[in-house]
Formats: C-alpha cells, structure tokens, sequence
C-alpha cells in the first residue's frame, strides 16, 4: 500500500518530533502562537510557537498556553539575537518543551550546551553544505534546509538546489526537514524520497481556520500569486540586512526608507553595527504585527512564501494535512508504476 510507503519515508522525522506525519509548522511572528501551534499537533503534525521578539514573561504564558490546548509535542523557535535568548532557553528548559529550533544565525557561545541540559532536542537552519556540517559537529540534532522561496527572512538558494546539494552528503547523518516553497504533496513526496527526514510549511497553514490573522490578512493571501511574494531589497551595502519575501504593498516601500533612516544614524554614530540589525528586527516585529493582527494590509508587512498562490480557501489544519498527505501518497503510486 501507498500509505505504508508515505509512513516508510516519513518514520524517521515522524519519530524524531514525536508527531504522527513529520510536518513542521514554520514558524511564523504573531501567527505561530498557541491556537495554530496546537491546531498543527492536534492533527498529527509538529507546531512550532514563533518566540520572536517576545519578552521571557511572554514565552513563559505562550507555552503554558499552548500546552493547555494540545498534549501532543510541539517546539519553540528562538531568535539567535535575542537580547534575552539564555532566559528564554531556561523557560523552554522549566517547560520541559521537547525541541527548540534555532533561527536567525549561528548559535551564540553556550546556547547549544545550555539547551541540552534541559533535554531538548535542538534544530538549526543550514543554508548551505559546510555550514550544515558545522552544526552537525556542534551537537545539533535535526537541520532545516529552506529555500529562498520560503516567506520571512530569506537565503540566496532555491530550495531544490539545497536540498541537492545536501541530502546526498548528509541524510543518514541526522533528520533533515525541508522547507520553502512546497505548497501540495507531491513536493513532499519528491523531498521525501530525495532522503528529507519531513518538510516544514508555513505559508500553507496562514488561511487555516484555527490562524488568529486577521481577515483582511488571510483575503490578501488568498487572492495572492506566486510572482506577487517579492523579496526586499538591500538599500545600504553596508548594513547587512537579511532580504524578506512578503506580498508587495506600500510597506515594501516603508522598509526602503527605515534603512536609509538606520544607515544614515550609523553614519552619525549613533547606532552600531549590531543595535543597528536589531532596530531592522523591530521593524519588521512591528509592520509584521500591523499586518496580521491589525489588518493593515497595505502598509504593514504581508510576509509569505511563493507558495502563496497555492493557498485558495481559509479551511481546518486538519484538512491541510490530509489533503497535503492524499496528494503524497498519490505522487508516490505514480511513480512506483
């Protein structure tokens, strides 16, 4: 049967997350939060809560909150840049939260030590071959290999050449999930088989009935087509700002005029390098949270993967997953004849 080949080639990172198919819930500020987080483990994937720029008080309450609607696993992403990471690390710890992905860069000095002694498992993002292999050797237990197609913050590499480049060389060394771009099931079928452990979605699960973002927020997406998730641009060569792929609107143009606004205080010395990055996070926290929770649709930022042509319908997580696994399985059946 095709089922038992789509369970075959999804038991490992079904098994490493705990979760009954190995689906990722990508984590996504102010629309990863309790209800889509539990939605996604209540029906068999792996929600992963979007810590963010959340305050320590803020991640202690999300997690409590979120393990008060699922008593299925689910993780926490946490931004390497975070002014509070250790704190927010030993919440996690004090929660007993089972796998903690890590984004945003490389893990700070201590991190990965300090998020073993609580138990947890730990993912990281590899962008490419040789820093997938650094992470590996560090102790990490699982990668993320996510194209340029993915929404948010965003690498050079298409997904398919990622997951070329990587697979072959480190698919029996650790799980590896995939990500960006992957909007039905015959993408995961294909990864899948090219040695992914599973695959993480984010843009997929933005229209589900259970999201919190706002209407005018799921309309957007809806109506929405692949060529319409633009990537920013990076105005000043010595600010080094990671591109963003969200659905152009005039908020594309609010992000061209804060780094102008950011180099010109570095020229005057009042920022460094470092604050500098930090007030390009908060404002994207900030046109991110107008957007989704607000409705601003137009001038805040409307952060989506190109698969956001594939989303057509606000319907139930759970619906996700079983038509995204149908749409595997029958891949599989055809390319078994």
């Amino acid at each position: 049967m095709q089922q038992d080949r789509l369970t075959a080639l999804m038991a490992r990172g079904a098994a490493f997350l705990g979760s009954e198919v190995a689906v990722l819930g990508g984590a996504m500020s102010w629309v990863s939060e309790r209800h889509l987080v539990a939605a996604i483990s209540n029906a068999g994937g792996f929600g992963v809560i979007a810590c963010g720029a959340m305050p320590p008080a803020l991640l202690d309450a999300e997690i409590a909150a979120t393990r008060a609607l699922t008593d299925r696993p689910f993780g926490v992403n946490l931004i390497t840049m975070h002014p509070d990471l250790a704190e927010l690390i030993a919440i996690c710890g004090r929660h007993g939260v089972s796998h903690v992905v890590l984004a945003g860069g490389l893990p700070p000095a201590g991190s990965i030590d300090a998020l073993k002694a609580t138990g947890a498992r730990i993912i990281c993002f590899a962008p490419a071959l040789a820093l997938a292999r650094k992470l590996l050797r560090s102790g990490v237990d699982a990668l993320v290999i996510e194209g340029m197609e993915a929404g948010g913050h965003i690498g050079p590499v298409a997904t398919s050449v990622l997951a070329q480049e990587i697979l072959p060389e480190l698919a029996e060394a650790a799980p590896i999930f995939v990500a960006g771009g992957i909007g039905r099931g015959e993408a995961i079928a294909t990864y899948l088989e090219m040695g992914a452990a599973g695959v993480q979605l984010g843009t997929r699960f933005v229209c589900a009935t259970e999201s919190i973002a706002h209407p005018a927020f799921k309309k957007a997406f809806i109506r929405a087509s692949a060529r319409d998730a633009v990537a920013s641009v990076q105005i000043d060569p010595r600010l080094p700002v990671i591109p963003v792929r969200a659905l152009k609107n005039a908020g594309t143009e609010l992000f061209t005029a804060k780094q102008r606004e950011v180099a010109a205080r570095l020229d005057k010395g009042e920022l460094d390098m470092a604050a500098a990055q930090l007030e390009i996070e908060h404002f994207w926290a900030g046109a991110l949270r107008r957007a989704v929770i607000d409705g601003d649709v137009e001038h805040g930022s409307v952060m989506a993967g190109q698969s956001v042509g594939m989303v057509k319908a606000e319907e139930p997580v759970a619906d996700i997953i079983k038509t995204l696994m149908a749409e595997a399985r029958a891949a599989l059946a055809r390319n078994s004849v």
